[in-house]
């Protein structure tokens, strides 16, 4: 196995066996009447010129968080949650689409989920991150392996899709993945270079705001927070734009490229990314982020994955250009 760490909470799969078509070439055509009823349910962004970016001395500069420029961003819609694991069965059903995890035959799977079944038959876990374990089986219906269902996660963000399958789930639902800028602007509900979409304390008035690490990374999670895993994709209060979970719980793709650098002197209207990569943006930070280890569920952190990847912490939603 090769694998490529990007963040501490986030693995990459860094193969292409022969039997492995590139997702690209094979996106599900739309639904019409899906995609005509999509935008009742999401929503509506004016759009305009924000502050995007950060030079928070919690920050880390070397993934390009910086530095606060304006940026103008067309109106789109957006949905309100992640897709959950409901709506990806829904996908799934209707058009028999198998996930990379799922032709690949394994995806990585945080060790504490594994049960002790399912252990023996791990062989494998990168030297960087050994928190992540490369599981026979594990995909998007068996989230912690085989023996494993998303049962009674139904309301939770589906996890273990690549880049390539939440484009598929795009392009049947009549949606598209946000742009990086479009994900910001999102995540900060209206309010101006706060470190969270809520403000800049972590914990407001004493309660938690977002799904993240509450313990010792990576040993102990004390789930004070009430997760241990992923949440529901409406926990906690939403922020001004009436947008969940922004900020941990799970990951989610962008469509952009990722760079560390290209946006210093890229674009500033509408900006989409380098026009090519070897990653693609992840946004939001995870279940798993925690302040003295990957502080990245602030809103102007950045990361990025492989299309191919899949882990039991990246998810997406979705968005529709007016």
């Amino acid at each position: 196995m090769n694998v490529n760490t990007r963040s501490c909470c986030s693995v990459s799969r860094n193969e292409q066996p022969a039997d492995i078509a590139q997702v690209d070439e094979r996106i599900v055509s739309g639904d019409k009447a899906i995609a005509d009823a999509a935008v009742s349910g999401m929503v509506y962004l004016s759009g305009g010129t924000f502050l995007m970016g950060t030079e928070d001395e919690e920050g880390f500069a070397a993934d390009g968080e910086g530095p606060i420029r304006p940026v103008t961003i067309d109106p789109f819609y957006i949905d309100a949650y992640a897709v959950t694991n409901r709506e990806f069965r829904a996908f799934t059903d209707a058009t028999g689409y198998k996930t990379e995890a799922e032709r690949f035959g394994w995806s990585f799977v945080f060790h504490l989920f594994v049960s002790p079944e399912t252990a023996e038959h791990v062989t494998q876990v990168p030297q960087q991150t050994p928190w992540w374990w490369k599981v026979d089986g594990a995909n998007w219906a068996h989230p912690e392996g085989p023996d494993s269902s998303i049962d009674e996660r139904l309301d939770h963000p589906v996890i273990h899709v690549s880049w390539h399958d939440a484009m598929a789930y795009c392009a049947w639902s009549g949606k598209r993945l946000l742009t990086e800028a479009e994900w910001e602007y999102a995540a900060r509900g209206g309010l101006v270079q706060k470190r969270y979409p809520w403000g800049d304390l972590l914990k407001q008035d004493g309660e938690h705001r977002c799904n993240t690490w509450q313990g010792k990374f990576p040993v102990k999670n004390n789930a004070s927070d009430g997760y241990e895993g992923t949440a529901p994709v409406n926990a906690y209060a939403p922020n001004g734009f009436g947008l969940y979970n922004m900020s941990g719980n799970v990951w989610e793709w962008c469509s952009d490229w990722f760079s560390p650098t290209f946006h210093v002197k890229g674009p500033r209207d509408n900006p989409a990314g380098p026009p090519s990569g070897q990653a693609r943006v992840i946004r939001g930070g995870s279940y798993l982020c925690h302040k003295s280890y990957c502080n990245r569920y602030r809103v102007a952190a950045r990361s990025s994955n492989t299309p191919d990847s899949s882990t039991g912490n990246i998810g997406f939603r979705c968005a529709k250009s007016v």
